[in-house]
This record gives C-alpha cells, sequence and structure tokens, in this order.
C-alpha cells in the first residue's frame, strides 16, 4: 500500500520523528513488530554509560533529591553552559528542552510585538510555526528552493515584511543543510536597524564537526554585537536523552531577563538541571561523537548516493534525500521500508517538501549498513514505479 493508498491526510501524519505507531497502523503492520529507528535524530553512542549510576546515585536515601524544590535560577547549570560557551551566565536561560526555547521566543515576541508577524526560513521544524499559531502570531514563510535549500541574506531581508521575528534552524532540519556564519553575520547586520529579533536554533550544531573548522562557524561570538540574536541549544541530541528535556537559550541579558518573565517557575526538574554541569564535562563522550562522526557520515552518504538516490549535503547527523523518479517513487520509499522493518521520517509536514523527500537519520556502522541494504533491496523492487516526471 502506498501512502497516497492509505487513506492518510497530512494532518494524519506524526508531526515528529521516533512514531512507528500510526504509520505502522495505517499500513497494516504489527505495532510490536522489530524496528530499526532511522527516523529520530539522536545520537547512537548515548545516553552516556555513566548516567545510569549517576541517576541511581542521586536517588539513594529514599529520593531526597526529589523532594527539594530546584534552584530557580539554576545557577550551577548555567554557569556550566556559560563556561562551555564562553559567555556570561547571565546570557543563559535554562529550558525544558529546546521546545519550550522556541515557545519562549515566540512568546517574547507577542510582549514586544504582538502584532507583527514571524518569518519562519522552511522547509523547517515544525514546532516554530507551532509556536508562533499557540501565541497568535502570524506567520511569514520565506521559502528555500530545492536541491541546494541555499540562503541569500539580502533576498531573506528583502522577504521580511513587517516581520519582528524570524526563526532560522541551523543546521537546518530536515535538510542538514548548515547557512555559513558569513552569511549570518550579513543578516544580522541587515536586520540590525530593523527592529527584527533573529532566533537561531543550533539544536544539531553539536554534529557539524570541523570539516570547515568548528570555530569559525561557532555564532556566539556574534552575541557580543547583535543584541537581536538569540541562540537556543538542546542537550537531547547529542547526549540521546530526548526523555530528560533538556535545553538553553542564548542571548544578551536584557533579553534572557524578558524571556525568563515569559517562563514558568521550575520549569526544568531539579536532576535535568544538576545534569548539565556532568554532560559538558564529558569531553570523552565528545570525542569519541566526532570520531564517529567523521567515519560514518561519508560513508553513508556515499552509500546513498551510490544507490542513485539525490542526497543533500549534511553537516546534521542525518540526510534528506529523494528518488530521482520523483515525488511519487519517493513517497513508496517509506511503506517498503516499513515493511523491512526500517522506519524513516516523511516529510509530509515539512512546508514546501510535501512528502517528496524522506530524512534518513545516521546511526553506528552496523545501523548504517542495515539501512543500505533496506534501500538497495526496496529501489530494485521498485524498478518499475511510473516515473511522475521528476517533480520534487
Amino acid at each position: 500500500m502506498s501512502p497516497e493508498d492509505s487513506g492518510m491526510t497530512p494532518s494524519d501524519w506524526p508531526l515528529h520523528g521516533g512514531q512507528p505507531g500510526p504509520l505502522l497502523a495505517r499500513f497494516g503492520l504489527a505495532d510490536d513488530m522489530p524496528l530499526l529507528d532511522a527516523s529520530a535524530n539522536l545520537n547512537p553512542l548515548g545516553p552516556p554509560a555513566w548516567l545510569a549510576g549517576w541517576l541511581a546515585q542521586r536517588l539513594q536515601g529514599g529520593g531526597r533529591e526529589l523532594a527539594r524544590y530546584p534552584d530557580p535560577d539554576y545557577r550551577e547549570a548555567r554557569e556550566a553552559i556559560a563556561a562551555h560557551e564562553g559567555v556570561a551566565p547571565e546570557q543563559v536561560l535554562l529550558t525544558n528542552g529546546g521546545a519550550e526555547a522556541i515557545f519562549l521566543a515566540a512568546a517574547l515576541q507577542v510582549r514586544e510585538w504582538p502584532c507583527a508577524p514571524a518569518a519562519i526560513v522552511q522547509p523547517t521544524f515544525a514546532e516554530y510555526a507551532r509556536a508562533c499559531v499557540a501565541h497568535d502570531l502570524p506567520v511569514r514563510p520565506i521559502p528555500l528552493a530545492p536541491p541546494d535549500f541555499r540562503l541569500d541574506p539580502e533576498a531573506l531581508v528583502a522577504g521580511l515584511g513587517a516581520a519582528r521575528l524570524l526563526l532560522l534552524c541551523r543546521p537546518n532540519n530536515p535538510t542538514g543543510t548548515l547557512v555559513p556564519r558569513t552569511a549570518v553575520e550579513r543578516l544580522l547586520e541587515l536586520t540590525a536597524g530593523r527592529g527584527c529579533r533573529v532566533v537561531v536554533d543550533e539544536a544539531f550544531i553539536e554534529f557539524v564537526g570541523d570539516e570547515d573548522g568548528e570555530t569559525a562557524e561557532a555564532l556566539t561570538p556574534l552575541l557580543a554585537r547583535f543584541d537581536h540574536l538569540v541562540l537556543l541549544r538542546s542537550l537531547t541530541k547529542v547526549y540521546s536523552l530526548p526523555g530528560l528535556r533538556l535545553g538553553y537559550l542564548l542571548a544578551d541579558p536584557r533579553t534572557v531577563q524578558r524571556a525568563a518573565a515569559c517562563q514558568p517557575a521550575w520549569s526544568v526538574n531539579g536532576l535535568a538541571a544538576a545534569l548539565v554541569a556532568p554532560l559538558l564535562a564529558d569531553r570523552d563522550f565528545t570525542r569519541r561523537t566526532d570520531a564517529w562522526l567523521a567515519a560514518e557520515r561519508p560513508r553513508l552518504a556515499a552509500g546513498l548516493e551510490a544507490l542513485g538516490l539525490s542526497v543533500v549535503p549534511s553537516r546534521a547527523n542525518f540526510f534528506l534525500v529523494r528518488h530521482p523518479a520523483g515525488r511519487a517513487a519517493t513517497r513508496a520509499l517509506l511503506p517498503a521500508l516499513l515493511r523491512r522493518g526500517v522506519l524513516v521520517r516523511h516529510t509530509e509536514s515539512f512546508a514546501g517538501l510535501d512528502g517528496g523527500w524522506l530524512r534518513l537519520a545516521l546511526g553506528d556502522a552496523e545501523a548504517n549498513e542495515r539501512l543500505l541494504t533496506a534501500l538497495a533491496d526496496v529501489l530494485q523492487e521498485c524498478l518499475q514505479t511510473p516515473q511522475d516526471g521528476g517533480s520534487p
């Protein structure tokens, strides 16, 4: 059964990766079917091996750790993040995952410019639009065109209109493309006099690597020059902790104070807050992650291209691909892979992609080999799929 035959409307598709249930049910597969999950972009090396023992130690003595309110200022966690990022603690706001940071950016915008639209560079993460809708912010889409999804700062600013908030993902989900620091700097220069806050979500920045020099691509030094820049980060992806919500926001102190005023008290639980410092101090985990990326990202990219798929060059831990025959052929790959026990991420919920692409998470060597084998089998099976003119 193809996605078209399944009767699924856009709202029926899971909004995020790692949600096999609705897809298994829709395509008539058992809900307990063993799956390789290549739909959720998590580090296969995590969580760190020491985490279980750390949690057990914290819960000794009848869980006294849980019987205390967290420090409302999260001083220890903020100081650890500040040292890690090279900023002042007053420039750090701890959040309940990257998602809360996104919603805080929208809430802050409503307080300052309640009627102004928010511009979103698309295709991108659906939570930006959800946050804007939740706060009654009109959305102004700024589309990037395939196949390279390149951002032109001058063209982007020309399309901002009356927007007072710009949301940009770097590296972008789902394309994996990284807007160069020079382009972001130019974008900040062009928006400095417009009263438009630029929010850059860097939830996947730890996966960029050093192909062009990671230090050269860091945006944190720009915070000292541009007070309308806000950076969003997540500790969920790189440490593989989606069940323990943990993220942060970086900005000038005044913006941090105003964002904090929009945040519920004790938004981050005490265990998560206490975990920040030891996570950031684990340099061995970072080195092993870098080694995995250096070995597996080019290998998987080469394997996907060897199969004849169109692959967007990625600086993240995932790849956006499509079948050269176009949208129908690409969409048919998803249920075919699912029947082989491989879950990949659809793009039905990404504006501008409309299901014509698939997002594949980078796994460890074994998972990547299994993904490539399943794709090879499915592509061989689908050789007779009618072409649709190659439309994206």
